[in-house]
């Protein structure tokens, strides 16, 4: 199930609930029962074991513009 991050208007407070993606619209009440609150944007950040790709270098040369390259001349 997802989870959420909140902050409270009322008292500053940060806080998390998971909750089906359906309801994370939903108003949230937080921790001290306040319910002026906001939903938060959250990053994600997703690990792997495996070695990644090197960056594109600067310049063009090698494909990868738009769309790999083949709309651009």
């Amino acid at each position: 199930m997802p989870r959420y991050e909140y902050r409270c208007r009322t008292c500053g407070d940060t806080f998390e609930l998971n909750r089906p993606m359906a309801e994370s619209g939903a108003p949230a009440d937080c921790p001290a029962g306040h319910d002026d609150t906001v939903k938060l944007l959250s990053t994600v950040a997703v690990g792997g074991g495996s070695k990644s790709a090197p960056a594109p270098r600067a310049g063009g040369g090698g494909g990868g513009g738009c769309c790999g390259g083949g709309c651009c001349s």
